[in-house]
């Protein structure tokens, strides 16, 4: 909203410091400074009221030291998380981009599903909350929306590279290095040389004009991604200052490659799939980042509130969309790497532990428990180094992401 305005203002008046609101770099800043005040100085007003309505966290007794003393600790603090993002987006972004329309339905769609969960647990005390079918369905749901309009929508488009002798100098004096918009299902690939993969290429079997069916893997990828980072996500929150550190690192990390990816200038030096459009994102990436970090302020350990599946499942979602629109899905195996990790972990100990429950008669575990920083805990480490050193793994993740951009 204030873009418009100020783009008014400059059109109709010329005022002074209004053409700043152009800038991405200025308004994403706005926006992360934005976020994090409003989550770390209104999330303590929200946190009391959750607490004088008693939505207090129900622990489950796994036999983890500590766990008792968090019974009754604030919950679905994710609705910090949630307006603390949507505050700044609202007012800083050009929201008729079509990647800002996206993010926020991403936002109040997973807000929901998480919500609803969070509801069932804290009110109707299910501890199962919303039935597992349900989830994925809405996962499902948005992983179809967001792939549809990812592709079909007409202002979601790449530019590649012109070969050299095809590169000519325009009339501003630079050179033309980028052939025209158009619609792909290309994608960036780690360690391979040309460093992309084309979706639609395995249904080359279907003859000249098999591009046009692309959209079937690439909705079915978007649903799989959608599904599984939120997932993780949601399997990463289990200790305090966990989910919500992790995740800014990797929101920070996309917020480089959404700038770049939608800088032509960068995009030609580093030579990296130049999205029209897709700058804006970074503006949304960083508010989301600033809530994550104001929200901190109060998740760390001793934890004065937690997310719930209210802020975990919205988070997952968040990340797998950002990293779809900006091309860069592939590469979440590496940058994700703690969810995914999370993720295996407790498929490996379900699978594991009903193979040898069906061939020896009694089950079998590979990790003390799962997901993996409980099994961590029940080594005796404290819950804050867990996340510290997980923290640092992110980082390195994130580092080995942005490098693995040139390694081809």
């Amino acid at each position: 909203m204030l873009y418009y305005l100020f783009e008014y203002l400059e059109s109709q008046f010329s005022v002074p410091g209004a053409s700043v609101f152009q800038f991405i770099t200025f308004r994403a800043a706005a926006a992360f400074i934005l976020s994090l005040l409003i989550s770390a100085i209104y999330g303590k007003r929200i946190i009391n009221y959750l607490r004088k309505q008693q939505v207090g966290e129900t622990v489950r007794d796994l036999g983890l030291e500590g766990q008792k003393q968090k019974s009754g600790t604030p919950t679905m603090g994710g609705v910090i998380i949630i307006f603390a993002t949507l505050i700044p987006v609202l007012l800083l972004t050009k929201l008729d981009n079509i990647y800002i329309v996206i993010l926020i339905i991403t936002t109040v769609w997973m807000g929901l599903i998480g919500f609803l969960d969070d509801y069932i647990k804290v009110f109707k005390k299910d501890k199962e909350g919303l039935k597992g079918r349900f989830k994925i369905l809405g996962q499902v749901g948005l992983g179809i929306i967001v792939g549809s309009m990812l592709y079909f929508n007409d202002g979601v488009t790449i530019k590649e590279q012109l070969p050299l002798d095809q590169q000519v100098m325009q009339e501003n004096g630079r050179r033309k290095v980028f052939g025209e918009a158009h619609k792909s299902t290309k994608t960036t690939v780690p360690f391979f040389k040309d460093n992309e993969l084309d979706y639609s290429k395995p249904l080359r079997f279907l003859g000249d004009g098999y591009e046009k069916y692309g959209w079937i893997i690439f909705i079915f990828i978007t649903v799989f991604i959608v599904t599984g980072i939120s997932n993780g996500a949601n399997l990463t929150d289990g200790i305090d200052g966990l989910a919500a550190g992790s995740s800014a690192i990797i929101v920070i990390t996309l917020a480089a490659f959404a700038w770049v990816s939608g800088n032509i200038i960068f995009a030609d030096y580093l030579d990296v799939m130049y999205i029209p459009n897709s700058g804006e994102m970074t503006v949304f990436i960083l508010a989301f980042a600033g809530a994550l970090i104001g929200f901190l302020w109060y998740n760390t350990y001793p934890a004065q509130v937690f997310m719930g599946d209210t802020g975990s499942l919205t988070i997952g979602g968040i990340i797998a969309v950002i990293a779809i629109s900006i091309r860069k899905e592939l590469l979440l195996p590496i940058l994700a790497g703690i969810f995914v990790v999370e993720n295996l972990s407790v498929i490996m100990q379900v699978s594991w532990f009903k193979y040898t429950r069906k061939k020896y008669g009694a089950g079998r575990r590979i990790f003390k428990m799962s997901p993996l920083h409980h099994h961590y805990q029940k080594l005796s480490y404290h819950e804050s180094k867990i996340v510290v050193r997980f923290w640092i793994v992110g980082i390195l993740l994130a580092v080995f992401t942005i490098v693995t951009l040139k390694l081809r």
